[in-house]
């Protein structure tokens, strides 16, 4: 599995960071669902992600008909950085579960 860059948000109540591709320039920015409202962005691709109690939302920035394998990597990537080993990764919202 590649290696990618990442970069914190200063805002971290809004973006959990951006995950960067050095080779494609393509950028996808982290949102904890949990902790703020997500407004998708047209033109933008997005996938969801699901692990026990965290629900987090990837979507590139800057998108110029990059592969969605390279995106569904960097989001791999950046759950087994993070130590999500049974994370779901979702094309759609999933519905959240409120307890």
């Amino acid at each position: 599995m590649t290696n990618y860059l990442l970069s914190t948000a200063t805002d971290t109540d809004q973006k959990l960071g951006t995950i960067h591709d050095p080779e494609t320039k393509l950028k996808v920015k982290v949102i904890d669902l949990l902790k703020c409202k997500f407004r998708p962005k047209k033109g933008e691709i997005r996938f969801f992600v699901t692990d026990g109690n965290k629900k987090l939302a990837f979507e590139t920035q800057g998108y110029q008909k990059h592969r969605k394998l390279l995106i569904l990597q960097m989001v791999a990537w950046y759950c087994m950085y993070l130590g999500l080993l049974e994370a779901q990764i979702h094309s759609n919202l999933p519905l959240l579960k409120i307890a």
